[in-house]
């Protein structure tokens, strides 16, 4: 019942939009040029304000970063996945280990014009570590406003696309996860409970942490750390190449897919879930710096031009993938 609704109230949305064009004749870099480092900053500054006191799942300020990302889906007029006023796929507190409470992930869904059972997923994660004893808050301006946000502008992008009659071929579902901080916890179980079968996820895009230049790229703000894009399709890996040579020119930089990386960060952010499930996945990621996990990861030092290029590939990439003809083969599966 909740499938259907999601597929009516999606229905509307493009009713209320231009008359349904042809997406292959669209310019996709008009709609990514929306995404401008003077909105990601607006935003970034609210999102990782002391009013949100560190987002740590299950705690007020966490609620407050929920409410906020379902207003502006509402407001970019963006239905719910789960039918009607409700964004929020409760997260009970039975997934958590000690006394984190229930949470919630936001799910938020575009409705493909010809391939609607197929679905794209654009991920992030909303949480962050909350505050200290002494009442410090740990804004999370990087991690992970900074990719929450840019979910937020590619999705708004996505809608002023459907606005024109520009509506993707096949859906895509905003996913911003709770509980990444507490050991994957959203997004697992999101996989566990997907609210679309994940044998009909063609691919999961997820952004965590890309709003800072770090050491190796001082002076730097063209390049973005690609994790996982090669682990399962062939087919991902060489669309994002080729979308970056077409459109951004960003430095691709792997040093973190490697296998033997001692990092392991392939395994630490919410697109695990999804490639242990056969589902092809890209982390977009800046590397790691010094105010990490620290009261210092704070909105100023944010690097807002980086930021958008950053959130513009992965518009244009999931536009291709959304768009092109054929599903992403699955062709490296164990």
């Amino acid at each position: 019942m909740k499938k259907l609704l999601v597929f009516a109230l999606t229905a509307s949305l493009v009713g209320c939009g231009a008359h349904q064009k042809d997406v292959d004749n669209a310019d996709p870099m008009k709609y990514a040029e929306t995404i401008t480092p003077s909105d990601l900053k607006e935003r970034v500054y609210i999102f990782a304000s002391d009013e949100f006191e560190g987002r740590e799942t299950g705690e007020p300020g966490q609620k407050k970063a929920a409410e906020y990302l379902k207003e502006q889906y509402k407001k970019f007029d963006i239905p719910s996945a789960l039918g009607g006023d409700d964004y929020f796929q409760e997260v009970p507190k039975s997934y958590f280990r000690g006394d984190t409470k229930a949470s919630e992930n936001v799910v938020a869904f575009i409705k493909g014009s010809e391939k609607p059972e197929e679905v794209l997923v654009i991920s992030s994660h909303y949480d962050h570590v909350g505050m200290d004893k002494d009442g410090n808050v740990f804004n999370g301006a990087d991690d992970d406003a900074s990719g929450t946000m840019g979910v937020v502008e590619i999705a708004q992008a996505f809608s002023e696309a459907v606005k024109d009659g520009y509506t993707p071929k096949r859906s895509i579902l905003f996913l911003n996860n709770t509980g990444e901080e507490k050991g994957l916890v959203g997004s697992k179980f999101y996989t566990d409970n997907p609210i679309f079968p994940l044998e009909e996820t063609v691919a999961n895009l997820n952004i965590d942490m890309i709003g800072r230049i770090d050491p190796d790229h001082e002076g730097n703000d063209n390049y973005i750390y690609l994790i996982g894009s090669d682990k399962l399709s062939t087919e991902l890996h060489e669309l994002s190449e080729e979308v970056n040579s077409k459109y951004m020119n960003l430095d691709l930089d792997y040093t973190y897919n490697d296998e033997n990386d001692p990092n392991r960060f392939y395994y630490r952010s919410d697109h695990y879930n999804f490639a242990k499930n056969n589902v092809p996945v890209i982390f977009y990621f800046n590397g790691v710096h010094a105010d990490y996990h620290k009261i210092t990861d704070t909105p100023d030092k944010i690097n807002y031009d980086a930021l958008s290029k950053r959130a513009r590939l992965v518009f244009l990439t999931a536009w291709e993938i959304a768009n092109r003809d054929e599903r992403l083969v699955v062709d490296k599966a164990e």
